[in-house]
């Protein structure tokens, strides 16, 4: 089967010559694999994973495991990249939504789009949170390791663009020290991801991140002499 199809990866893209019966059995494979994988990576993290440990799990060998993947990481993405790719695609898309305003109106709704943002991630976090789990407390190693970063660095430009919009509005902005602006950033963003880190459940997850939201509301608000 696997020749006919063209070689391991071809189950991934729809092969048309597998019967019923082959896809299902390829399907109930690869959720072994997966199933196996999060307990492990969840439990040792990506770098102390065996990939001998999880095809054992899984009950498979580790011949049969490279016909679905490639290598350990490349099932880590098969755990995790959709959520990724998920909430990074909505954090910019805010970026983007509130850059796109007015800069009068960016002054009045400052937050509110970036407010919006968070109450949808708490929601879609927790629709995915064994995936984003892995992402926050297992990812070391992989590429999806610097995903809060790369938000912070997101944010840092923001914030940056948004001052000196506020200061062509004619407002008495002052320079923030880089340093601060960083660790106030990066405090906002590993603060949020906390909810994850201790298994927060939803509807406190939901509090806090509306009292978090508010705490650095008001300090930046004061920081920017609003």
């Amino acid at each position: 089967v696997y020749g006919e199809c063209g070689g391991a990866h071809a189950f991934g893209g729809g092969c048309h010559s597998l019967a019923g019966g082959a896809v299902h059995v390829y399907r109930g494979r690869r959720a072994a694999y997966h199933k196996a994988a999060k307990e492990e990576f969840l439990e040792k993290g990506f770098k102390g994973a065996s990939l001998r440990n999880i095809v054992k799990t899984a009950g498979m060998t580790t011949g049969a495991f490279y016909g679905y993947y490639g290598s350990k990481e490349e099932l880590f993405s098969a755990l995790v990249g959709s959520q990724y790719d998920t909430i990074m695609g909505e954090y910019i898309k805010a970026q983007t939504d509130f850059r796109q305003l007015d800069p009068s109106e960016q002054n009045e709704h400052m937050g509110d789009i970036s407010g919006q943002c968070m109450e949808w991630m708490v929601e879609y976090v927790y629709d995915n949170f064994d995936a984003v789990k892995l992402i926050i407390c297992s990812s070391e190693g992989t590429r999806y390791c610097n995903m809060i970063h790369e938000m912070v660095e997101i944010e840092v430009e923001a914030t940056n663009a948004f001052m000196e919009t506020l200061r062509n509005l004619g407002k008495d902005v002052p320079v923030i020290d880089p340093c601060l602006e960083h660790i106030l950033i990066s405090g906002m963003f590993t603060g949020f991801f906390e909810m994850v880190v201790h298994d927060m459940p939803r509807e406190k997850a939901r509090e806090f991140v509306r009292e978090l939201k508010d705490f650095h509301m008001a300090g930046w608000q004061k920081i920017m002499n609003m």
